[in-house]
């Protein structure tokens, strides 16, 4: 008897919280959209793709804050076809000497004195060959006042130039590593000169340079 009493308690309490749980007499059961899972949602539309001419590379060479950002070509465009050195680098010298890009000499347009034809040797190298300076392979496309008198004074012995000081920057390292050839592994581009004025390397040793192909862009 008391075991029919629970179950039967038991079977009232469960009817009476579906009753609670229901809806009111009369009230119509709505179905509810549940919205699917992220992963599941349609992918926005794919953005247009650029101009090939405005397709930005991230580097250094843009300055994103510029309103001609999106204008501007990019650098593996302009200095695809250019001729390449052994470290895959542009030969500035080779592409001026080809014809393949004309330097302005002035920003105004008008002419300027023509470049210093003048080789300096600096003999204070130690235990290296002499270094050659050519002034002609630089005032084809720069002014004197580039170099002169900041970083080098115009006399001669007057600046002491270290290689330390070359890779952070200074002197040589204004443009050398960072535009111009790079110094590393090419010591007899600038040390060329025995202190006899004989070639520090026989010509068949001399470092090659020939053109290579661009590195493709990432």
């Amino acid at each position: 008897m008391g075991k029919r009493f629970l179950r039967g308690l038991g079977g009232l309490l469960v009817a009476a919280a579906l009753y609670v749980a229901a809806p009111q007499a009369g009230a119509v059961l709505k179905a509810v959209e549940v919205p699917p899972a992220e992963e599941e949602k349609p992918a926005a539309p794919a953005a247009a793709p650029r101009a090939a001419g405005q397709q930005r590379a991230t580097d250094e060479f843009y300055d994103p804050t510029s309103p001609a950002y999106e204008r501007l070509q990019r650098a593996d465009e302009a200095l695809g076809d250019l001729p390449r050195d052994r470290d895959g680098k542009v030969d500035w010298m080779t592409a001026l000497r080809q014809g393949l890009i004309k330097p302005r000499q002035r920003i105004d347009g008008k002419d300027r004195e023509p470049p210093l034809d003048l080789d300096v040797i600096l003999r204070n190298t130690k235990q290296m060959p002499n270094v050659r300076f050519p002034h002609r392979a630089h005032t084809e496309w720069l002014d004197c006042k580039n170099c002169h008198p900041d970083p080098f004074a115009e006399k001669a012995g007057s600046a002491q130039i270290r290689m330390e000081d070359i890779f952070r920057g200074q002197f040589c390292g204004k443009c050398h590593d960072r535009v111009a050839f790079i110094t590393h592994r090419n010591c007899y581009r600038c040390h060329s000169v025995n202190p006899d004025g004989t070639p520090a390397l026989p010509p068949a040793v001399l470092p090659v340079h020939p053109a290579a192909p661009p590195t493709p862009a990432h």
